[in-house]
């Protein structure tokens, strides 16, 4: 019989309550080191039991949750692919699971609960285990559980009642789903439904899985449209280069090549970074940033390959842009209403600015570093090379330029940064 199938028969005996004694009979056997007249636990449950049992997990007492502080927690969400797809899994399981009953919890790869919605008594229940935002919840730490069996078997699982190995946890069940980054596979979290067992329904694993599945539809949508929008500003830079190159995306996702016979992927490192790099298959080559990705010129170049020119243009009520000029020639990017605040900021200070510095520019709070921080990141994925940091800044050697509006007051006119709103009163 399948995994699935077992999955599903968990529910075929008539009497749930016979079934949690069953389980229940099994648990405290394999504790004892004996075997129960009830059978074994199902292959996942058993070898996720195992490992527990080898981590020193007490099955009689909880082990105390050490959350993640605030800011941290904060930060992990913005920085988290899964906050691009949370509208899919709320409509997908939210109400279900609220009518239910039941929360739905979201995780990052390492198994930190990074969002938890749904009934609000159920929430409380949860919050007596330490299954709150922040909670660590793989294996090691609180024992055989959907979410982190999930993680180590990278597949849906379900667990319930006396499947769980700590005893506080039995009166649950759960079934989680891990998602994947459909551009590389990479393990981004997992989602989870859980609740009291007898609120379970046998199609509850096969819902998560589902949604789960629309999730990762979803990111690969959004990949794709991410590769229309470089393959459409990498064209004209390809075109106007004599040599060897390839536009790629920060996942190695290549969008145009010249001079070269095309391939779907090139292996760049985990966080590249402008200049000169070794690659396989190209050897030594140059990355220059492009919008949403990297220009890549085979061979060594002679010359200096970084950005020379950036143009702020905040002048017009239709939104900002950034213009980028270099050896490969010059391209733009279309900023969002906060992109342009911190750069108008940098602009105005060539100096440059800590992260309090403008987080106090951008919200009058200098406490409020990790936004700051997780919107300069993502804004380095654009800009590469032409931000520094340590302060933060535009790079040496750069000229910028700001073109503003010619009334002060039209200045970014949507911000409310009080950066900005001083600059409009001049």
């Amino acid at each position: 019989m399948s995994d699935r199938a077992i999955d599903s028969a968990i529910w075929s005996a008539r009497d749930n309550r016979a079934t949690a004694h069953r389980l229940a009979t099994v648990h405290e056997a394999v504790l004892a080191g004996e075997v129960a007249p009830g059978g074994t636990p199902r292959a996942v449950i058993g070898e996720s039991w195992r490992r527990v049992l080898i981590s020193g997990v007490d099955p009689d007492r909880d082990r105390p949750q050490i959350l993640l502080p605030v800011a941290e927690l904060e930060r992990r969400r913005q920085m988290s692919q899964l906050a691009a797809v949370l509208p899919v899994l709320n409509e997908g399981l939210l109400s279900s699971a609220d009518a239910a009953q039941q929360i739905m919890v979201v995780t990052d790869a390492e198994g930190r609960v990074l969002w938890r919605e749904g009934s609000a008594p159920v929430r409380r229940m949860a919050d007596r285990l330490g299954f709150d935002k922040g909670a660590c919840w793989t294996e090691d730490v609180v024992g055989t559980n959907a979410i982190g069996t999930a993680l180590v078997a990278r597949r849906p699982v379900l667990v319930h009642s006396a499947e769980h190995f700590v005893r506080s946890h039995q009166q649950w069940t759960c079934a989680a789903a891990p998602l994947h980054d459909p551009r590389d596979g990479r393990l981004l979290g997992i989602v989870d439904i859980s609740g009291p067992a007898p609120s379970f329904h046998p199609t509850t694993l096969s819902l998560v899985s589902a949604v789960a599945r629309l999730a990762e539809g979803e990111l690969r949508s959004r990949h794709h449209l991410s590769l229309e929008r470089l393959r459409s500003s990498a064209a004209p830079v390809l075109a106007r280069i004599g040599g060897q190159a390839l536009a790629v995306d920060p996942s190695g996702w290549v969008v145009g090549v010249t001079g070269l016979t095309p391939q779907d992927r090139v292996a760049l490192p985990k966080s590249p970074e402008a200049g000169p790099l070794w690659l396989p298959r190209y050897g030594m080559c140059t990355l220059e940033p492009l919008p949403g990705g990297w220009l890549v010129r085979v061979g060594r170049q002679e010359q200096d390959a970084g950005p020379s020119r950036v143009v702020l243009d905040v002048s017009g009520r239709d939104g900002s842009t950034v213009t980028v000029s270099g050896p490969a020639g010059s391209w733009s990017h279309e900023l969002t209403p906060r992109h342009a605040e911190l750069l108008f900021v940098l602009a105005a200070h060539p100096q440059g600015r800590s992260a309090a510095e403008l987080a106090r520019d951008l919200f009058g709070d200098d406490s409020r570093t990790v936004t700051v921080r997780a919107e300069l990141s993502r804004l380095r994925r654009h800009l590469a090379s032409v931000l520094a940091h340590r302060p933060y800044r535009f790079a040496d050697g750069v000229e910028v330029e700001l073109r503003l509006p010619q009334r002060p007051a039209q200045l970014l006119p949507q911000s409310s940064a009080p950066a900005v709103a001083a600059a409009r009163r001049g």
